[in-house]
C-alpha cells in the first residue's frame, strides 16, 4: 500500500487544498505504480501546531496573512 505522510503548519491549507494535494500525491502513486494501486493508495496530512516545528533553533508561527481562508 503506498503510503504518503505531508506535514504543514496548522491551518496553512484549505480544506479544498488538501482535497487537491491527496488527489495530486494520489496520481503520483498510480503514475509510478500502475492504476492497481489507487484503492490501496493512503495520503495523509498532518496539521503541526504553532510553536511545534522549528530551524536553525527558530520556533516557527505561520504569519496570519499565509492562513488558509475558508
Amino acid at each position: 500500500m503506498p503510503f504518503a505522510n505531508i506535514k504543514v503548519p496548522q491551518a496553512a491549507l484549505s480544506k479544498a487544498q488538501k482535497e487537491e494535494i491527496v488527489h495530486r500525491v494520489t496520481n503520483m502513486f498510480v503514475d509510478y505504480l500502475s492504476e492497481a494501486a489507487r484503492p490501496h493508495t493512503m495520503v495523509l496530512i498532518e496539521e503541526v501546531p504553532d510553536g511545534g516545528y522549528g530551524r536553525a533553533d527558530e520556533i516557527f508561527v505561520i504569519p496570519e496573512p499565509y492562513r488558509a481562508k475558508e
